[in-house]
């Protein structure tokens, strides 16, 4: 049975003024997958995941999620991670697990606390209160314990140290719904690439490269994606 594409741009661009973000681009992601989104700051990864949430309109083009148009039902099966603090500062952190029960049917409140546990946050404290690696934490626990169809990551581990990375990866690979795709996007390739099936590089608004880590390894004398990266962007 072929695999249902969960996110599709056709002809997508977007304009600011004189600038282009997102030049024209046609793009096909399959359920079910890891996908790293890949490209140097400024290149239109960050845009390209407003786009499919809903927070910017095309100039042109179309995106679908799932098959239908961005609305009410393709956000409901999106979990949304920003590349900046967006919750509220003032409220606790079990405020805020409160807060995604209440407003997401798919939030697995167990899932949450472990990862909370397992991490040593305390869940007492207010938002504000919590280091910037913590925050970072709180937000992508709070993210990857939803059981959705898409996870789109905006940096989720640009803030925090080597060992928190692995784990935060691995939990990852754990929790999120294995009928569901993840994009990651990401300049920290080297520490996702284990967990990557595909990647998508992006520059200057371009889609330059979307094939499968294990193709792009055996037409580059088997290197690293990171290698292969460093050698396309350099």
């Amino acid at each position: 049975m072929e695999e249902k594409v969960i996110l599709e741009c056709k002809k997508l661009r977007k304009s600011y003024k004189l600038n282009n973000a997102l030049n024209d681009i046609d793009l096909s992601i399959k359920g079910n997958k890891i996908i790293g989104l890949l490209g140097p700051n400024g290149s239109g990864k960050t845009t390209l995941i407003k786009l499919a949430v809903g927070l910017l309109k095309p100039t042109s083009g179309e995106i679908l999620i799932d098959g239908k148009p961005i609305g009410v039902e393709t956000k409901e099966i999106i979990s949304y991670l920003p590349d900046r603090d967006y919750l509220d500062k003032n409220q606790n952190v079990d405020s805020l697990i409160k807060l995604f029960e209440d407003f997401y049917p798919d939030f697995n409140k167990q899932t949450a606390l472990q990862m909370f546990q397992d991490l040593k946050i305390d869940t007492t404290k207010k938002f504000k209160a919590l280091s910037k690696g913590n925050r970072e934490k709180v937000q992508l626990i709070l993210a990857m314990s939803r059981e959705a169809k898409l996870y789109l990551l905006d940096e989720p581990i640009a803030g925090v140290d080597p060992v928190t990375r692995d784990y935060i990866l691995n939990t990852i690979i754990k929790n999120y719904n294995k009928d569901a795709t993840l994009l990651i996007s990401t300049h920290l390739i080297n520490d996702v690439e284990k967990i990557l099936d595909e990647v998508v590089f992006v520059n200057n608004g371009d889609i330059l490269l979307h094939d499968t880590v294990e193709n792009i390894r055996s037409k580059n004398e088997n290197k690293s994606i990171d290698e292969y990266f460093r050698e396309v962007f350099k």
